[in-house]
Formats: C-alpha cells, structure tokens, sequence
C-alpha cells in the first residue's frame, strides 16, 4: 500500500483533482443543507398558510353546525393534507364535544400553535368570528415533517446530482490537460539512445514551458559534452595509429634478422602486444564513427550488397583457417540504417565467428524475411559462449576468458550501439539443429 500511496501523494494531477473534487463536494454540501433547511422552512410556511386558509374559509359559517353528524362531516375536510376541523367551546356557552379525537381545549387562544394532545402533536390554527365561532384546524407534526422532507430532499437532490457530475467532469478535465504532458512522457520513452534533439513546447502549457526551456539546454550541454568526448577519443586514437604503425614495421624488419630464440620469443609478445593494440585503436575509431553517425538520417540499405562487402575484406582470414565462408539464401531485403553501420554490424559478427571458429570450421550467413522485419542469422562451429556470460559480451572491453584470440572487447560493444540506433535487436543463442556452436541473430526493424 505504501508503494501506491507514494505516487499517488506526488502526483500533481491527482492532488489537482483531489482539491477540486473536495472544494465542489463542500460547497455541494453547504449548498445542499442550506437548501433544505430553505426548503424544510418554506413547507411549513406553506402548511401554515393552508391551515389559516382553510380556518377562515370555515369561519365564515354564521353557526357551528349543531348536529355531531354535520360537525364530523365538516371536520372531514381534508385537501389532501390530512387536515382535522374541530369546533370548539365559545365563551357563551360549550358545544358538544366530538365524538372522534382529537379533541381541543376551549382555552386555545386564537391564532397558530403547536399543542400536544396524549402521544400526538398538533399544529393548531384557532379563528374566532364576529358572531363567536370558534374552529381549530390541526395538522399532526408528524405528517408536516414527513411533507416538509419530502419537498426538502426534492429540492436538494439536483444539488447533490450536479455536485457528483462536477466532480466527474473535473477529474475528466485535469485528465485532458495533462495529456500533453503524457505525450511528451511517451515521446522521450521512445526516443532512442543517440536521439538528442530539443523538446517541442508548442502543444504544451505555457506553464510547462520555462521546464521545457531549461531541459533543451541540458540536452544542448549534454550533446556538446558528449562531441567533445567523442573527439577526443576518435583525435586520440588517430594520432596514435602513426607511431603505432611505425613500431609494428621495426618489429616486422627486426623479425628478418636473425637473433636468439630468447629475444625471438619476446619479440613475438611485443608483435602480438602491437596487433592488439591496433586492433584497440581501430575499433575506437569505429566507436567514434558510429557515436558521430547517430544523428544522422536513417536510409533503406540492401543488407545482401552490404554481406557481400563485408565479405570480400573477411574471404582471407576464413582461408587462412580453411573455414567455410558463405551466405545461404538469395533473400535481398532492404533495411533501415546507415550504409557504414550497417556494413560494421554485420562485419564484426562475421569476424568475431570466423575468429572463434576453430580450423576446417564452417561460418554460415542467412537472411530472411518476417512478420517482425528482416532477420539475419549468422551460424559457426565454435566453441559456443556460455548461457550466463552472453548478455555480457557486449560490455565494452569484457572477453570470455580462455578463447587464445586477439581483441580488443569493443567489437560486440559497437555492433550493440549501432543496433539501438537503428532500433534492431541483436542476441546470441544455441544453434537451432542442437549442434556445436553458437548463432548470433540480428532482427531489423520493418522499414
């Protein structure tokens, strides 16, 4: 409960919606008691007026009927009131009481009243006329109220109706206002890694705009950070290729001399510390590429041209290996991406397959068309990786342990980048016929 409460407390449409909602219902509320006390008030005035009405349209008889039997038809009376007409004793001399109750005392005075009479209570209008008539007409407290709540709660239910609805349409309205805030959530959400571009304000509330304006300018410090970063990585591994392609042909021209074996063999660790490191540069280069070529439109490519491509530069190290190097299928899609990308995606994991594929192997390229986009899969007879080690191979510089080869741990580090700016999804996986190995698969979006 307390996970739900947190968000719920911070949310700023709901507090919105939470203070509207309140302020309505309370002002629903005071307006609902005082219009029924309003309204409670007017039906007994109303009752009131009925029952002095119906006592001087009484009193103008010229006698009190002296029968019980006209007395209780007149005292019939009702108006659909359930009003009670009772003559009672004149100051000259007494009538005859009623034989049905209620039965007033002669001591009324004229006028309105409220009197109790046994377990009941009477509301009591008492008229006297010139010739000294006297009429009550009564009225049971209990039904007046009943009458009276009645009207009340007629008039007060629109009040509570229209309160409900208010709160309804303002939770509907807070709801449509933030929605170009949600909008702008999606919005960024789906925004891939490299995707650094301003903010647009123009749909959104004036009050949102200063936020708007200030992050666009962090985005803006954050792209120039990131330029230089990539820079001075890409100036850095430029100026260092020339020394390092200088020391690597002194290591070849000395390799030609003869020399001790001692000094042969350290000279083989220094060539082979020099590979790597050319490697290392070569790869930073490409990161650099790749980071700079982000921002850049995306076009279609033809993945089967840029296969092709990537293999006429790998042909010689598969023979160098005796490994079967080829592409299976005629499947020539197109697929959304940058041309250098793509050829670097698909050049490093053929190489990191021919590389860890062991002498006579074989390295098997196909591409086909689904329903979600353009797969491609590229099969070897390696050694495989190990299930809990595959999502970490494409960490920058992380290598499994053991594998004899030379690298640098960047090359699955770059094919990642390049996949999340194209928005492709790249895995690796146990080969599907059960034999040794391991496939790698790519799958592009449908563009």
């Amino acid at each position: 409960m307390d996970g739900r409460e947190g968000p719920l407390k911070a949310s700023l449409r709901f507090r919105l919606s939470l203070w509207i909602s309140t302020a309505i219902l309370v002002g629903a509320a005071v307006a609902g008691v005082y219009s029924y006390i309003a309204a409670t008030d007017d039906a007994h005035r109303n009752q009131d007026t009925q029952l002095r009405q119906v006592g001087y349209l009484i009193s103008r008889l010229d006698a009190a009927p002296t029968s019980p039997m006209a007395r209780e038809r007149v005292g019939d009376v009702d108006f659909d009131a359930r009003l009670v007409v009772r003559f009672i004793a004149a100051p000259g001399g007494p009538l005859p009481r009623t034989e049905r109750p209620p039965n007033f005392s002669p001591s009324l005075p004229d006028g309105l009243q409220t009197v109790t009479i046994g377990t009941e209570t009477w509301r009591v209008f008492v008229r006297t006329n010139a010739k000294g008539v006297r009429v009550a007409v009564a009225q049971q407290t209990a039904v007046r109220d009943a009458a009276a709540r009645s009207s009340a709660l007629r008039t007060v239910m629109p009040i509570l109706f229209l309160g409900v609805v208010l709160v309804l349409m303002a939770a509907l309205l807070v709801r449509t206002m933030f929605l170009p805030l949600q909008r702008l959530a999606a919005q960024l959400g789906a925004r891939r890694e490299h995707d650094l571009g301003e903010l647009d304000r123009a749909e959104l509330p004036s009050e949102v705009w200063p936020f708007v304006t200030e992050i666009n300018k962090l985005i803006a410090r954050t792209v120039r950070a990131l330029t230089l970063q990539r820079r001075f990585i890409a100036d850095a591994a430029h100026e260092l290729r020339s020394p390092m392609t200088a020391m690597s042909l002194q290591a070849e021209r000395l390799a030609a001399s003869e020399m001790p074996g001692e000094a042969r063999a350290r000279l083989e660790a220094l060539s082979a510390g020099l590979s790597r490191t050319r490697i290392l540069l070569d790869q930073l280069l490409a990161l650099a590429r790749t980071q700079e070529s982000g921002d850049k439109q995306l076009t279609r490519v033809p993945l089967k041209k840029a296969i092709q491509e990537c293999l006429e530069d790998l042909v010689p190290l598969a023979e160098a290996k005796a490994i079967d190097l080829g592409m299976v299928g005629d499947a020539d899609p197109l697929v959304a991406g940058r041309p250098m990308d793509i050829r670097i995606l698909v050049k490093n994991l053929v190489d990191n397959a021919i590389r860890y594929t062991p002498q006579g192997g074989r390295v098997d390229i196909s591409v086909a068309d689904s329903e979600d986009g353009v797969i491609l899969d590229i099969d070897d007879t390696g050694a495989g990786i190990p299930a809990h080690e595959r999502d970490r191979v494409f960490d920058p510089f992380y290598r499994v342990l053991g594998s004899g080869e030379i690298g640098s741990g960047l090359g699955l580090a770059i094919t990642l980048s390049i996949a999340n700016q194209i928005g492709a999804a790249i895995s690796l996986m146990e080969k599907p016929d059960g034999t040794q190995g391991l496939r790698a698969r790519v799958v592009f979006p449908v563009c």
